[in-house]
């Protein structure tokens, strides 16, 4: 597939051709019911029209509702609740559709596509301790010149109250994630007891744009250069500062590369052929993956550019941008790569590393992955001339493909098995580089040939604890795989 997602002018006339004849599915005589408000209908037919699974709702049928009456008394029936009906026509959701969402604001969408948003610029994981409904945070990452950072704030980090209230299952949310200013205070766990020390300086949150290449080095393994690469979103406005990772690792001599997604949600499909291009090939004729969409769409993109408009290829190059020039890709041409997953590492990070299993020996160092191979578009609601409706800022972000490799593998529900188990837990966290780092010491080890000790994924012993959330799970696309551009639907 040719930079699909780059030419919204091939998607305004597929989606001209394909819903030019979608205004016939729903009966259109005598109606005499209220007409519905512009955007049930405009989510109605987004989603009759891309869905991946469109043919597994009833309602989405088409003959589904006897009359146009009918048709719009179903509508009617959600008012403005339009989160309601959006979700009452996903396929099994939570079940089989665990991804698709819906947003009021396309403007902080696209502000989240290039991870722009209002914080104090540290990741952190949320713990309940067993019996309890007190929880404490532990920062994963601070992002460089944050707030976070300037109030001293490091990976390891473990705090219990925000602005002096502690934080609970009930309270989480409004206290830590809401307010744009407020203070920690930072605790320790000696002899199994947590015990509070003192209080950051108040953070005030700022915009920031996170820089997904966190952190980058090549340090020797066993006399063998070896590049190590923390990555955490497929983010397309830093694709020029990755491929300068890799031209670092190359002039420094790197003949392995250590790959650590371990929070790695996902983002930008075209950013995941990249980086895989960086690490094994660039050359174009090479079948990175094969993506499958709805009936409708495959039809489409075969009939009007050949049998291989559903396949992606490796590419040479960075394609230009309005900010950046042409930039071609700085490859290692790697024949084995060792990745660290964990349970957050989701969509186009597992879409790099099973694009690869057909050409390079992988081994997976720390937990099985998310799980999640199907992708998204953003679904606004432009009219059939390319124009937005200026009256909402409503869009979808439903799921319109699915992923396979060069050797049809996909479906992995259950994510990507581990060849090598560890768990950082969450006390006790070394800084990315350490060496004693748990999961990068877990793979130097298995590189070396050493056996390490298992990594018990517990705080600590004698104390039962459940992780309730962290703080990617409140980013709208901090873990998805999505394909950019304007995927525009038709108004009837």
């Amino acid at each position: 597939m040719k930079a699909l997602y780059k030419t919204p002018a091939l998607v305004l006339l597929l989606l001209i051709l394909i819903l030019g004849s979608c205004e016939k599915d729903v009966p259109r005589d005598g109606p005499n019911v209220e007409t519905p408000d512009e955007i049930s209908r405009f989510i109605y037919e987004g989603l009759k029209d891309v869905y991946l699974w469109y043919d597994d709702v009833d309602k989405l049928g088409s003959g589904y509702f006897d009359d146009t009456d009918a048709y719009y008394e179903y509508l009617n029936g959600f008012g403005t609740d339009f989160e309601s009906l959006f979700y009452d026509l996903l396929y099994e959701y939570g079940t089989v559709d665990k991804w698709s969402w819906i947003v009021d604001d396309y403007v902080a969408l696209e502000n989240s596509f290039a991870g722009i948003s209002k914080s104090m610029g540290y990741d952190f994981g949320l713990v309940r301790i067993s019996g309890s409904n007190d929880i404490f945070g532990y920062v994963r990452y601070v992002l460089p010149d944050s707030p976070a950072e300037g109030a001293g704030l490091q990976r390891g980090d473990l705090f219990t109250k925000v602005n002096g209230q502690q934080l609970t299952v009930d309270n989480y949310y409004d206290i830590l994630l809401n307010p744009e200013n407020y203070y920690l205070t930072k605790a320790v766990i000696i002899n199994n007891t947590i015990y509070e020390t003192e209080t950051t300086p108040v953070m005030v949150a700022v915009v920031l744009q996170e820089n997904p290449v966190l952190y980058y080095d090549v340090f020797d393994v066993g006399g063998v250069p070896t590049a190590y690469l923390v990555y955490n979103a497929f983010t397309s406005d830093f694709d020029i500062q990755l491929n300068e990772a890799f031209s670092n690792f190359i002039s420094e001599g790197a003949q392995s590369l250590i790959l650590d997604l371990r929070y790695n949600g996902g983002g930008s499909i075209q950013t995941a052929i990249y980086l895989a291009s960086m690490i094994y090939s660039t050359e174009t004729t090479k079948l990175f993956s094969k993506s499958v969409w709805n009936d409708k769409y495959n039809s489409y993109w075969i009939a009007s550019e050949g049998a291989d408009a559903l396949n992606y290829y490796f590419a040479n190059k960075i394609e230009a941008t309005t900010e950046t020039v042409e930039t071609p890709i700085s490859s290692m041409g790697l024949n084995k790569l060792y990745v660290i997953t964990t349970e957050h590492t989701a969509s186009a990070s597992e879409l790099v590393i099973n694009g690869l299993f057909p050409y390079i020996d992988i081994t997976v160092i720390g937990t099985n992955s998310a799980g999640k191979y199907v992708g998204s578009v953003t679904v606004k609601d432009w009219d059939s001339q390319g124009n937005v409706n200026p009256n909402h800022k409503w869009a979808m972000q439903p799921i319109v493909l699915k992923l396979a490799n060069a050797d049809n593998e996909s479906d992995f529900i259950n994510g990507l098995p581990v060849d090598v188990e560890a768990d950082e837990g969450f006390i006790d966290l070394q800084p990315f580089g350490d060496e004693n780092e748990t999961l990068l010491k877990a793979t130097i080890d298995h590189i070396l040939g050493i056996k390490s000790a298992p990594v018990e994924p517990q705080l600590v012993k004698g104390i039962d604890y459940e992780v309730i959330a962290d703080s990617k799970d409140f980013k709208p696309l901090s873990k998805e795989m999505y394909l950019e551009g304007n995927y525009l639907v038709k108004r009837r």
